[in-house]
């Protein structure tokens, strides 16, 4: 009798099967892990984040009001004067649904006070990373009143594309979702039950009216995080290529993670000793 010849499936590049997740167990996982760094290891019960109608803050959100319970959880609306109307309704949402703490602190006058006052010019990319910095003195000043720890709610594509600004979106010592590609965290956001307005709307920094990350980045998050998987699995771009990725598109991606890699480390110190703090100088891990 014959034997069958099995053949490999052909590689699918268009195919999003390999950022597929298990949307009940990464949801309980991420639960656990807020319960047992934040509860256990460091004792806090509070958690503090900024919400701003996007679709990462509100997953962190319903995580969070899993992991704290949600009248532990403090949510931080921030809009600046040209912050669109939607975004805070859809804060509004994910509050209402969950009945987390929540308060509204206008950024205006803190932005204003600086920009009018010393930089009348300012670029919108500068406008951007002061608000971005000065929301997150208000996220950690709020988490000492109320003494909780600030939520991070940066994605993965985000953090490996540098889309953020360095020392505000991804300050916070706690991240729940940082190792999670857009994608999957929309995936995640429809098992938490996220509201779908947040979820179907297109991603926004909410700086310039019409602006989207996509248009930003060139190429559709769907498209980068396909590409984005393999890279971070050791892939080499003409192997990629090769693959099936279109080229141009390998060559965008690569040249975004490998131009904002500084934004992903600690500050660079100049090593004078073997006792550098970061270099040579490293504490075992706590537990």
């Amino acid at each position: 009798m014959a034997l069958p010849v099995l053949r490999a499936q052909a590689f699918d590049a268009n195919s999003d099967e390999p950022l597929k997740i298990n949307g009940p167990l990464v949801a309980d996982w991420l639960v656990r892990f807020l319960k047992d760094e934040c509860i256990r290891r460091r004792g806090v019960t509070k958690a503090v984040l900024g919400l701003s109608g996007g679709v990462d803050s509100a997953v962190v959100a319903y995580l969070c009001a899993r992991a704290f319970g949600p009248e532990n959880v403090f949510a931080y609306r921030m809009p600046y004067k040209i912050s669109s109307q939607e975004s805070i309704d859809h804060a509004n949402l994910v509050v209402d649904d969950l009945g987390i703490n929540v308060r509204t602190i206008e950024i205006t006058p803190m932005v204003d006070g600086y920009i009018n006052t010393h930089e009348g010019d300012i670029s919108p990319s500068r406008l951007g990373n002061v608000c971005a910095r000065t929301r997150m003195i208000v996220v950690f000043d709020q988490s000492a009143k109320v003494g909780g720890l600030p939520m991070g709610t940066g994605n993965k594509s985000e953090r490996l594309f540098g889309y953020y600004t360095w020392h505000a979106d991804d300050s916070p010592p706690i991240n729940c979702i940082g190792d999670l590609f857009k994608t999957q965290v929309w995936q995640l956001a429809e098992e938490l039950g996220v509201p779908d307005a947040i979820i179907h709307k297109p991603a926004s920094a909410d700086l310039i009216k019409g602006q989207t990350d996509e248009s930003d980045f060139g190429i559709t998050y769907a498209k980068a995080d396909r590409i984005l998987h393999f890279m971070t699995q050791g892939f080499t771009k003409s192997k990629l290529v090769e693959m099936g990725f279109e080229a141009s598109e390998v060559e965008l991606v690569w040249k975004r993670v490998d131009s904002t890699h500084w934004k992903r480390r600690l500050p660079t110190v100049a090593m004078l000793s073997s006792s550098a703090i970061g270099e040579y100088y490293l504490r075992p891990v706590d537990f």
